[in-house]
């Protein structure tokens, strides 16, 4: 099923008036379905993507918008609205932020860890250094609203 309308069977059984509009269908990192399968038993109710990757005019993700999380096939798994979007410097992402991604033991080191490894990467991939003492980032919370449990 496509993302569109897998949001538009959403909007039905959530009620939610049909202008009501998809902000964007993604994937978690390298490990995309094990990643939304723990978005869709509650365990992962934030992220963190790179301030600095954003194109000049493209917008930041918007509180109350919703998002359809992909599968590792682009298969949806759930839609999600966003709670809260705050931008801060990497070195201040806190241990809460990282326990509530979720992620390996939960932990702020263990985030650390996993996120300079995907964030060098990423930045490498756009010609760009990634800095942990200058680097910012968006850090989401959101909550699944599809399915309903």
């Amino acid at each position: 099923m496509t993302p569109t309308a897998y949001f538009t069977q959403a909007k039905s059984a959530l009620n939610l008036p049909p202008t009501t509009v998809l902000q964007s269908a993604y994937q978690f990192g390298v490990e995309a379905s094990t990643l939304a399968n723990l978005v869709l038993t509650g365990v992962k109710t934030a992220t963190t993507s790179a301030y600095d990757l954003y194109e000049p005019n493209e917008a930041l993700p918007q509180v109350r918008a919703y998002d359809v999380i992909l599968d590792a096939h682009d298969q949806p798994v759930c839609v999600t609205q966003t709670d809260q979007v705050t931008v801060v410097p990497y070195r201040e992402v806190d241990s809460q932020h990282a326990f509530d991604e979720g992620e390996g033991d939960r932990s702020l080191a263990y985030w650390r860890q996993v996120h300079a490894a995907f964030f060098e990467q990423e930045y490498r991939d756009n010609q760009q250094v990634f800095d942990p003492q200058t680097a910012q980032m968006v850090l989401e919370k959101f909550h699944v609203v599809y399915p309903q449990r």
